[in-house]
């Protein structure tokens, strides 16, 4: 299927139904289907040839997500691009994918003019929202651009290009097909409840997990609810008002969200499935969640390289038969889905029984079609036949998949191995810590020192000394942290994961 495919598949079941809602302003699946062969027309119009990439830079924007359906119906592939990268990053991931024409917002036009020079290809800008220098606006664009149905053939099945990594270099490029792309909705709607016409409600950012778990809710007939600014109250009335039945949030804004004063009283019944994932989250919030958001948690694990969906656990799987929480499960990330091969490998490319910790591989039709332009991170990502995730992590008997660390994150520490994760499991035990990150600092005598930042709730007040004996209660003396800090506020991503690398930057600038 190509992504236009989902959203034709949503018009044959209603097309005056809701599809893309924000603010005051719905439009229908007729619609946005119309507006879809508008902008294709104004692409093709551009000088825009089948098989090359168009690129959005945008906040979360009902218009700049249905530009994406455009996009496909001319045969050019979606490259979305990630407000808050550095403006470097966005220049190197435009320059990567060839990217002949640029849609963005005007709030970023700062940042395309300064990036625009160095990129010779980059012919045609588009503001979706206003006039800017040297682009051309939105309604500009596509005036005469007829709404009758028009299609370009892909060259190939390539669907959209993610950037990824740039903290150790230039960013790479993710091949995503529309076989993933599929491959992903299937086993979403394999493995959540949905009932017809879902609604759901789009905070995080349409350019990562938010977006794609889009395509599943269009091939239902369902609508999308846009909020364009990641406000919690807001998403609680949103939810409220729009009977919203499904959302994403990573754990640090389901963290926040637990301590958001309108949560006990906003009416949460609408909701059939709200996933988690992105980063580990902890078993004790989890159940807080279970208890006041009420059993509708949903898990996820995957990554842009095989999006979302490498292992799940449906609501139901956060319980027993009998209605008692399966507490035993709630550090795992759930079983690996049905169209996914999952396995635990050595470093050497043998596979590690139950129990046995080594990288997480996995293989399957949702496994990426390889690095753009990147022959050789391609083949090492691929060693032994299966596709590494950089995770290190086990498979219990049940065939439970746990997610110990990420490879790059693991402190070695007097010649031990500490996972990060489960350190910050056990800081985030503590009744005062909002949330935290653990890292390791270069030590004289250890190598690395295990260090832990830490956010308290608001009013709370703690000693690092204090959480460090909470610490050792539940640690080994490797694993305590011989360092702890206590922020106001730590680092964080738009998608609301904390960002270790300006973590450590930061401390090993400090005296």
């Amino acid at each position: 299927m190509r992504l236009t495919d989902f959203l034709d598949k949503g018009a044959s079941l209603g097309p005056g139904a809701p599809c893309l809602t924000m603010g005051g302003s719905t439009r229908t699946y007729d619609a946005v289907q119309r507006l879809s062969w508008r902008i294709a027309r104004a692409l093709d119009r551009s000088g825009v040839r089948p098989g090359q990439s168009v690129a959005i830079l945008s906040a979360n924007d009902a218009l700049a997500f249905g530009c994406v359906f455009g996009i496909a119906r001319a045969g050019a592939v979606w490259c979305p691009i990630n407000p808050r990268n550095e403006a470097a990053e966005n220049r190197d991931l435009l320059d990567l994918f060839d990217c002949t024409c640029l849609i963005f917002q005007a709030s970023f036009a700062p940042l395309v003019t300064a990036i625009a020079a160095e990129l010779p290809k980059l012919k045609t800008l588009v503001c979706l929202d206003e006039s800017a220098d040297g682009a051309v606006s939105f309604d500009e664009w596509v005036q005469d651009c007829g709404e009758e149905p028009w299609t370009a053939e892909p060259p190939d099945d390539l669907a959209l290009l993610v950037g990824t990594g740039g903290t150790t270099g230039r960013p790479k490029g993710v091949r995503l097909t529309g076989h993933n792309i599929e491959t992903m909705t299937a086993l979403t709607l394999m493995s959540y409840p949905f009932e017809p016409r879902p609604r759901y409600l789009a905070l995080a950012p349409l350019t990562h997990a938010a977006g794609v778990l889009c395509f599943p809710i269009l091939a239902l007939g369902g609508e999308i609810v846009v909020l364009p600014k990641p406000d919690l109250g807001d998403f609680l009335a949103a939810i409220e008002r729009h009977h919203i039945t499904h959302s994403f949030l990573p754990p640090t804004l389901i963290y926040m969200l637990l301590d958001h004063p309108a949560l006990s009283q906003t009416n949460l019944i609408s909701l059939q499935c709200l996933w988690y994932g992105a980063a580990p989250m902890s078993p004790a919030r989890l159940e807080q969640a279970l208890d006041r958001i009420g059993p509708v948690m949903g898990q996820l694990y995957g990554q842009s390289e095989a999006p979302m969906m490498i292992s799940t656990m449906a609501p139901r799987d956060h319980f027993h038969p009998d209605g008692t929480l399966a507490r035993e499960r709630f550090a795992s990330a759930g079983r690996p889905t049905p169209l996914t091969q999952v396995a635990v490998m050595d470093a050497a490319g043998g596979l590690l029984p139950a129990g046995e910790r080594g990288e997480i591989v996995a293989r399957g039709p949702l496994v990426m079609a390889g690095y753009h332009k990147n022959p050789e991170a391609t083949a090492e990502a691929r060693r032994h036949g299966w596709h590494h995730t950089g995770d290190i992590g086990y498979l219990d008997t049940d065939n439970f998949l746990y997610v110990v660390d990420r490879a790059k994150d693991m402190i070695i520490t007097g010649g031990f191995n500490v996972y990060s994760a489960e350190v910050e499991q056990a800081l985030l035990e503590h009744p005062a810590v909002q949330d935290c990150a653990v890292i390791g600092l270069p030590d004289p005598k250890w190598g690395e020192r295990v260090t832990a930042v830490v956010e308290l709730h608001r009013g709370a007040t703690l000693s690092p000394e204090d959480l460090r004996a909470f610490a050792r209660d539940r640690l080994s003396g490797v694993k305590t942290p011989k360092q702890i800090e206590i922020w106001a506020d730590l680092p964080r991503s738009k998608l609301g994961k904390v960002l270790k690398p300006d973590i450590r930057e930061r401390m090993l600038r400090t005296p």
